[in-house]
């Protein structure tokens, strides 16, 4: 993006944040003295709200730029982004109250309408940026916009980058081609080979780059710095891409051992009172659900036993779960009673023949997994963790992927971290292992929160579930 483009947006984000937090405080004052929903006692004329108005003014654009909402980020989720907002909202309208009741000390305002005018900025900021990422999501999915992306590397690193990009058209990237570490081959997984490190920087120059994925993890310190220092003389964003068994954990910490600096490069977040602190939520979500759930549950159980009624309505399977002791995951049956008669455990494909019409809608809504809340419930589950697999799948994957089997540290989730990142269906497992175990090291409360609410959105866009 260009330092002129990314001017304009910005400034078409604050007009648009200025805009909604009027539209707000004026919705605000409207519905508690106007409409007629709210009794008082004491009507307040609007212009007792302008200067509280013109301080919540003054506050949003430097508060929500202190929280990074006007640098461009492609890759972030909304999740994230909706509570950068919440928090950066909160905070403006807490810092115009203060000033507010410092400068008026004596004007009367009502509490409700100013709690009402906080909601609703929250809100209507929210839907604001919420119809801009939609229409950018949009142009980019037609490649308006889109940024030309040069890979570094011709490896598997920088295969997966590449497919992680051609599969997320959203982020707003377009492969032109690779650098490859020495001279050899033209082409590389469908791009072509566009030169070595020691040329990058004619490179970048000569195809118009704007960004660069650096994918060698095996680059020595001198090399990288060479390419950094190439890359920033054409004046392009700068990322790099690290192998995934080398970096599992973004957390470092720092400590001491009698006086000793030492660096925490790994750690299980999933002790003591968090282990406590997860349990508690599965226990009372996934009984809530299936309590809200029931009627849903049941008229499913009914359409597949009346359209299919040679075979069970449930599927009991044998998993793989915490510390490699397997359970009994229940689903909704989705195939063929004598699916897997003649294969034995096989991976689902798109398409499959193998499922029955009203499992076919299962799968790709995911709904054929709700009866593991019932896993959830009595403890062979939790509602997040990585997803478990068949034993005939374990014992492969444990012998050819490093590190697959510390998903097993913790218990296996009814969604997951990878999951909701686009590792459904068949992907790459090594990738999967990498998220996996990172959210194993790296679990908050609200990592699992973050991760339950993605959830809700991906069901319905993930082109993976099959």
């Amino acid at each position: 993006m260009s330092r002129t483009s990314v001017v304009y947006r910005t400034l078409a984000l604050m007009i648009l944040d200025l805009m909604a937090v009027i539209g707000a405080i004026g919705s605000a004052y409207f519905l508690r003295f106007e409409s007629g929903l709210f009794p008082y006692e004491e009507f307040h004329p609007f212009r007792n709200y302008i200067g509280y108005l013109t301080l919540l003014l003054l506050a949003t654009v430097p508060v929500l730029a202190a929280n990074g909402m006007y640098r461009p980020r492609r890759s972030i989720s909304w999740v994230d982004h909706s509570y950068s907002i919440f928090t950066s909202m909160s905070v403006a309208a807490a810092i115009a109250m203060v000033f507010s009741a410092v400068m008026w000390p004596d004007a009367s305002s009502s509490r409700l309408m100013v709690a009402m005018g906080w909601g609703m900025t929250i809100a209507y900021v929210t839907a604001g940026r919420f119809v801009v990422h939609r229409i950018q999501v949009a142009l980019r999915c037609r490649g308006i916009g889109a940024e030309r992306l040069l890979i570094v590397g011709t490896g598997e690193p920088a295969h997966l980058v590449l497919e992680r990009v051609r599969h997320s058209p959203a982020i707003g990237y377009r492969p032109v081609g690779f650098v490859a570490e020495t001279p050899g081959a033209s082409v590389a997984y469908g791009l072509p080979v566009l030169g070595t490190l020691e040329s990058i920087g004619e490179t970048v120059r000569e195809h118009q780059i704007h960004d660069v994925v650096i994918a060698i993890p095996t680059l020595s310190t001198r090399q990288l710095l060479d390419v950094v220092t190439q890359c920033n003389n054409e004046r392009v964003n700068i990322k790099v891409f690290p192998d995934l068994f080398q970096f599992m954990t973004s957390g470092v910490n720092i400590g001491d051992l009698n006086g000793l600096p030492l660096v925490s490069v790994k750690d299980v977040a999933l002790r003591g009172w968090n282990l406590a602190i997860k349990r508690a939520m599965d226990v009372v979500v996934s009984a809530l659900l299936l309590v809200v759930l029931s009627p849903f549950l049941l008229l499913i159980a009914a359409i597949i036993k009346l359209t299919s009624p040679d075979g069970p309505v449930f599927l009991i399977q044998e998993r793989v779960g915490l510390d490699g002791r397997p359970f009994p995951i229940i689903k909704f049956r989705t195939m063929r009673p004598d699916a897997e008669k003649e294969t034995g455990a096989v991976w689902a494909t798109r398409d499959d023949p193998r499922r029955t019409r009203v499992g076919a809608i299962l799968r790709r809504y995911s709904l054929d997994e709700l009866p593991q809340l019932i896993n959830v419930l009595v403890g062979d589950m939790s509602l997040v963790g990585p997803r478990p697999e068949r034993p005939v799948f374990v014992e492969q994957f444990r012998r050819t992927i490093p590190r697959y089997f510390d998903r097993h540290r913790e218990k296996a989730g009814l969604t997951g971290w990878a999951q909701v990142n686009g590792l459904r269906g068949n992907t790459s497992i090594e990738e999967r292992t990498a998220f996996d175990v990172w959210y194993i090291e790296n679990w908050t409360l609200w990592l699992d929160i973050k991760i339950l609410l993605k959830t809700c959105f991906v069901i319905f866009t993930d082109r993976n579930a099959y």
